[in-house]
């Protein structure tokens, strides 16, 4: 099992037009989220204005979740959805959104007809965990807490559907990021 561990240092950060988005990785190795030809992308943003429009991205998937601060979201003409920390939300990336309220999110954007997947907020204890290989990349971004190899703010890449062993030293929550490539 090798992971490829991204550390802040290794973050690409560059302006959007409702504030800062921070590529953490993108693949496969080579695609440019300006080109619109990667399959896969996990990204930050820190949302500056009190209302803001997404970016329209009408050949992926999206997943969302907000790492700090509150976020309500307008998909298409549905209702606003209140978005606390650490709760998902997942929507069509051609479909218009707005946004209202500040915060950091973490994001996963899937290409359609390339690839699967799945965001989810992992709570562990202390102790050891093993997440079945349910998964050809798996994004692991550690929120608080931590491993002795993945630190709060730190992605973990696992490109290999092998079972991960986790093994906290305290209570830990990561959002983990399962992509199927099809």
């Amino acid at each position: 099992m090798s992971w490829n561990i991204f550390t802040p240092q290794d973050f690409q950060t560059s302006h959007w037009a409702g504030g800062v988005t921070t590529q953490l990785a993108i693949g496969p190795q080579g695609t440019h989220y300006a080109d619109r030809d990667f399959l896969w992308r996990i990204s930050s943003a820190q949302v500056e204005l009190d209302h803001s429009v997404f970016t329209h991205l009408p050949d992926y998937h999206r997943f969302l979740t907000v790492l700090e601060g509150e976020l309500e979201l307008q998909i298409g003409s549905g209702p606003k959805l209140p978005l606390p920390p650490l709760s998902l939300c997942q929507f069509d990336g051609g479909v218009p959104v707005e946004s209202w309220g500040r915060c950091k999110d973490l994001n996963l954007m899937l290409r359609k007809g390339a690839c699967t997947g799945s965001m989810e907020v992992l709570r562990l204890p202390a102790g050891s965990s093993v997440l079945p290989p349910d998964w050809d990349i798996l994004g692991l971004y550690c929120v608080q807490g931590g491993t002795s190899w993945l630190r709060s703010g730190e992605l973990g890449l696992l490109q290999e559907p092998t079972p991960c062993r986790l093994a906290p030293a305290e209570s830990s929550v990561f959002l983990a990021m399962k992509i199927r490539l099809l």
